[in-house]
């Protein structure tokens, strides 16, 4: 079915799919010059199509965040996979160990024994081992092995666990620490093959980065999400413009209480409730005067210039503060082609929660 985006009922999410498609065609562009293999991050959009629209572009696999999300992109022909979260748990290993068998290629990340234990004891007895890359702390706090030397230490755990194969090193530096990660990374790959271990992958990743990303001797590997749809968080860091924000809300204004206040029907079940640092809800295209100030369930609150008022009825559209948020609160988007005309699809790997 098409429609036009009067026509549509609010809130709604919108894809413009030439500016995905372009983001897209950009970072693999720039991975390529670099020499870095692209593996994108489908948690931004989740969808099964941007996911093929990726690997036909040149990106050498996907990352998942969840087994869910792994599950729905295997049933929709996507065979190169890594998962880069610790997998606990006697059902969630029941799961993975059935997915290695429908792929080319899955891959985990642990930063832990137990988590090394846990994956052998599941693919002990699997017809092909699974392959495991160490999670190091760079600098972003959060999961991941403190020094080199850890890494080593595990390394040499999955080594040594039947069913597991040690597959490299994997990072999420924190924003503006890629090379500090790089150093850390470095001591690590080479501490591994000083003790005679190979380490065939080294992947980073991040979108705020993105285009400073570069193997530097190290790096093998790249993964970026945000980057498809971007939003306004990295247009304030200057990785994009808002030319290049392809994945917007759409909303009406259902109330003007006063001649500086206006009221949409999209809140923080819509455009979540991540600052990331700012000041406001998100930025709506063509009135940078205005701030979107408050979120309540139903309700966004903003605060307009009386000499440029909205008025009851009028539909604004608006770049949020963090996209892939938003992506995940819809069970359906709106995909806007070039000629303007939009496709409702469901949110392929949206609401699989574990």
């Amino acid at each position: 079915m098409s429609d036009t985006i009067d026509s549509i009922e609010t809130p709604a999410f919108v894809v413009t799919e030439p500016v995905a498609l372009r983001n897209i065609r950009a970072l693999q562009d720039h991975c390529d010059r670099v020499g870095l293999h692209l593996r994108p991050h489908i948690k931004t959009h989740k969808l099964i199509r941007f996911a093929k629209a990726q690997v036909a572009a040149g990106a050498k696999g996907i990352t998942c965040q969840k087994i869910g999300e792994a599950e729905v992109m295997a049933e929709g022909g996507l065979d190169d996979i890594l998962i880069t979260y610790n997998i606990l748990g006697t059902a969630k290993l029941a799961r993975l160990r059935a997915l290695s068998d429908r792929l080319a290629r899955l891959a985990v990340t642990a930063d832990n024994a137990e988590v090394v234990a846990g994956l052998s004891a599941a693919f002990v007895a699997a017809p092909r081992p699974l392959e495991v890359l160490v999670e190091c702390d760079t600098g972003g706090r959060r999961c991941g092995v403190q020094d080199p030397q850890e890494a080593l230490a595990l390394a040499r755990g999955i080594t040594a666990a039947p069913g597991l194969n040690f597959g490299g090193l994997m990072t999420y530096p924190a924003a503006g620490g890629a090379k500090e990660a790089a150093r850390f990374l470095r001591a690590a790959r080479d501490l591994l093959r000083e003790n005679g271990l190979e380490c065939p992958t080294v992947t980073s990743g991040g979108t705020p980065d993105m285009w400073a990303s570069e193997a530097g001797g190290v790096l093998t590997e790249y993964r970026a999400g945000t980057y498809i749809y971007n939003d306004r968080s990295l247009v304030k860091r200057g990785t994009c413009g808002w030319e290049d924000c392809a994945g917007q809300v759409l909303a009406t204004v259902v109330s003007t209480p006063t001649p500086d206040r206006a009221v949409i029907d999209a809140g923080s079940k819509v455009l979540s409730s991540d600052l990331l640092g700012l000041t406001g809800h998100g930025h709506v295209p063509g009135h940078p005067e205005i701030q979107i100030t408050g979120l309540s369930e139903e309700h966004g609150v903003l605060e307009v210039d009386p000499s440029r008022p909205l008025a009851v009825g009028q539909r604004i559209r608006i770049v949020p503060n963090h996209v892939c948020v938003v992506s995940n609160l819809f069970d359906r988007i709106w995909i806007e082609g070039a000629d303007g005309r939009l496709e409702q699809v469901p949110v392929d790997a949206r609401g699989r929660v574990t």
